[in-house]
């Protein structure tokens, strides 16, 4: 959060300095507020993009305890972490049949699930997927507590399998043993730690321009993105300060766990968030610690850089088939997409 005001500690300012200070929280509280107001218009968006064809919820569950507790002997110290998720279900969901779960975590640092997913959403929900989105801990829209809550790499992991388990212990239609999980840059790097993390809970994965690996990642972004990661009290230093924490934190330095869940990777050489260093380290990690049962494609120079796949061009759909085509080999929806037009009547209405 940028600060509105600033002013030096020069003698005689205290009041003023405290006033500024005042202030400067003043508008940090209303961004918050804006936030709240921007998240609970888009949800009704949702029913106007998705609606036809897809009931849609918006669910409220828990995940683990925060990592850090402010005051560990306070009231409601130790209380599981509350947070949002949203279901998609398809409108001809046959309630005596069961369905492949798709878990889809957000990506972004302080982000949140909105309607840019839409096309991908109505595609996913037309093959006769359930899909599942939570607003892990961190998430923008929900005010400053919760976005104070941000754990990355760390207890949002839990948060998303929470909200794959929630699905199974609440709706019958789910097939428990047909669940994928599917993001884009810290959806994807999510993705991964839950494939590490929950080898058995999950068929199939899609891992779409990933961040993965923070050490780098703190070498060629700016100090301010820097300290989105530092201010968090579960990780609460600079990387060289803590090397170790970091390489925790990162996907590519822990590829160790993964065991043989069906992976996929894609990532593009002009991508301008996630440098293709980052997903390379991934690869050739994967590749050294002797894996198998992952494949990966690194794309060059697509238009639309870190977006290149979730964009509305032609050449962007032809690359979710081959994503929508790794994962249906292995949870087999009702109707998967047979071609480009298929997806493009679903996601579009018209081919």
């Amino acid at each position: 959060m940028a600060f509105f005001f600033r002013a030096t500690g020069q003698p005689g300012t205290t009041e003023l300095m405290n006033a500024i200070n005042r202030i400067n929280s003043n508008f940090e509280r209303l961004s918050h507020q804006f936030d709240i107001l921007e998240k609970k218009t888009d949800d009704i968006y949702w029913y106007n993009k998705v609606g036809d064809i897809a009931f849609i919820d918006k669910v409220y569950m828990t995940g683990p305890p925060l990592a850090v507790e402010k005051n560990p002997t306070g009231q409601g110290a130790g209380n599981p972490v509350k947070f949002w998720s949203y279901i998609f279900i398809p409108k001809d969901a046959d309630p005596s049949r069961k369905y492949p779960l798709l878990v889809f975590p957000h990506g972004g640092v302080h982000s949140n699930f909105d309607t840019y997913y839409a096309h991908i959403i109505r595609e996913m929900v037309s093959q006769g997927y359930i899909v599942v989105a939570a607003e892990y801990r961190g998430s923008t829209g929900y005010g400053e507590s919760f976005y104070n809550m941000i754990d990355y790499g760390g207890l949002e992991v839990q948060d998303v399998d929470a909200s794959r388990q929630y699905m199974i212990d609440n709706y019958s239609i789910v097939d428990g043993d047909r669940v994928g999980i599917i993001g884009w840059s810290h959806g994807g790097y999510i993705a991964l730690f839950n494939i590490f993390e929950y080898p058995d809970k999950y068929k199939v994965c899609f891992a779409g321009v990933p961040v993965s690996d923070l050490i780098a990642r703190m070498g060629y972004k700016d100090q301010s993105y820097r300290d989105l990661f530092s201010s968090q009290p579960a990780i609460g230093k600079p990387a060289d300060q803590n090397v170790a924490e970091y390489r925790k934190r990162s996907p590519a330095w822990q590829v160790h766990k993964y065991r043989n869940t069906p992976l996929l990777i894609h990532t593009n050489t002009n991508d301008e968030d996630v440098n293709v260093l980052e997903v390379e380290h991934l690869i050739k990690s994967l590749k050294a610690e002797g894996k198998q049962n992952f494949y990966y494609e690194i794309f060059n120079n697509m238009p639309g850089g870190h977006s290149f796949d979730r964009m509305d061009y032609k050449e962007a759909k032809e690359i979710r088939m081959k994503i929508y085509n790794h994962l249906n080999k292995y949870l087999n929806p009702p109707k998967p997409f047979k071609s480009v037009k298929d997806l493009q009547k679903a996601g579009y209405g018209f081919n």
